[in-house]
């Protein structure tokens, strides 16, 4: 077995504990009659796209291009993707199995702008409608052999549009669409738990170098100079978030840091292979600061996207995607474009284009999947069963005994 083939392995397993990882980060920061409900749609959604995406899900991503938009089905119920290691390179089943955590991953991260407050059995149907009309087409766009952005010239190393504008669209979208939580703005809804938050994210610091490294599908060079931006990018997000909430606050954030880490995370993503470790310095610290302006001043108190999903993912990954714009060169991956600073401003406007055609795409589809959802089982529960919290209105359990963080 090659040395790329180990490596891709061993990335897939870091990209999959990503999505509980995600569950955890998200359960620490409800109340805690909600923290079991919201763990699951992280464990649902990877269970129910594993499915899908062995199915039909991945042949509708990298299946044989129809007219740059979608994937043929060629390859359903994975007919002929062969399992066989190569002589150098990866066996395309494997290569299969590394997309399968990505799309598994991206509507756990949605999940967190309508956690308290929708309808297990609407989450149910959102995940696999959503994936197959929104996050496929995507990725088909973005990174199939023949995708109308990847044709023009659209850089995007490890899924800044694919999974971050993409699910962060589409979470501003749920957030209106599902409303606002009862007693938004007038009851306490602190976040029950911060030490899971926290653990979560550095489980999610750890499966990153996996999602971003492992986006080189090899054991090269390019690996590990994505490895070394994404630490980077993590460090400089975390301290640009602790010094401007210091500042603001009066007080340096634990949670803060976290936050500031995931959306350093999330801005690198896009440049990880294409970009210097000091170009990554700043990629991280500007996307940090930019995803706390817009949460801060913007976001709070106008719109219930309970976890910041577009502030951090949204917002983190259009910063992201622009900037590789400004910081690629060739000198990093041959394989890239130079950018803005290496004197290609073109590339800088190639990836606006991205930027846009996602985000558009996202938003109109997602309302549309939402709205025939709505029809279908509606969308939120009712108002005793939110008061009563998830846990136990939508699935008879507790996530503590009564005795556990009783005021939370």
């Amino acid at each position: 077995m090659n040395a790329d083939t180990v490596w891709i392995m061993v990335c897939t397993a870091l990209v999959l504990l990503m999505t509980p990882a995600v569950g955890l980060f998200y359960g620490g920061l409800v109340r805690k009659k909600n923290a079991l409900s919201t763990l699951l749609y992280s464990f649902g959604s990877l269970a129910i796209v594993s499915i899908l995406w062995i199915t039909v899900g991945y042949t509708l991503a990298f299946g044989p291009s129809i007219g740059g938009v979608i994937g043929s089905l060629r390859h359903v119920g994975l007919q002929g993707v062969s399992a066989a290691v190569p002589e150098t390179g990866i066996p395309p089943m494997l290569f299969m199995a590394f997309q399968m955590t990505f799309a598994a991953i991206t509507p756990a991260l949605i999940s967190g702008a309508f956690v308290e407050r929708k309808r297990f059995a609407a989450f149910l149907l959102f995940v696999p409608l959503w994936s197959l009309l929104v996050y496929c087409p995507i990725a088909h766009w973005v990174w199939a052999d023949g995708g109308w952005l990847a044709s023009d010239g659209a850089l995007d190393f490890a899924g800044g549009t694919v999974v971050h504008i993409a699910s962060g669209i589409a979470a501003l979208v749920c957030a209106v669409m599902v409303g606002r939580r009862r007693g938004f703005g007038t009851e306490n809804v602190e976040p029950h738990n911060l030490t899971f938050t926290m653990l979560g994210a550095g489980m999610l610091w750890f499966g990153w170098f996996g999602f971003n490294a492992g986006s080189a599908l090899a054991a090269d060079s390019v690996a590990v100079n994505a490895l070394i931006t994404t630490h980077t990018a993590a460090a400089s997000g975390a301290m640009a978030w602790l010094l401007l909430a210091w500042l603001v606050h009066r007080k340096p954030s634990a949670v803060g840091v976290a936050i500031g880490a995931v959306a350093g995370l999330v801005g690198i993503t896009p440049a990880a292979g294409f970009v210097t470790p000091m170009s990554a310095l700043a990629i991280g610290a500007i996307t940090s600061g930019a995803c706390y302006l817009v949460t801060e001043l913007f976001m709070r108190g106008r719109v219930d996207d309970s976890l910041d999903v577009f502030g951090v993912h949204g917002v983190g990954g259009i910063v992201g995607a622009i900037l590789t714009g400004f910081f690629a060169t060739k000198v990093v991956n041959p394989a890239g474009a130079d950018g803005f600073l290496a004197g290609n401003p073109v590339l800088v406007l190639i990836q606006l284009k991205a930027v846009l055609a996602v985000a558009a795409y996202s938003a109109v589809a997602t309302a549309l999947v939402l709205g025939l959802i709505r029809l279908l089982v509606g969308l939120r529960v009712t108002a005793t069963e939110e008061e009563a919290g998830l846990d136990r209105s939508q699935h008879g359990e507790r996530a503590y005994p009564k005795s556990v963080f009783p005021t939370a």
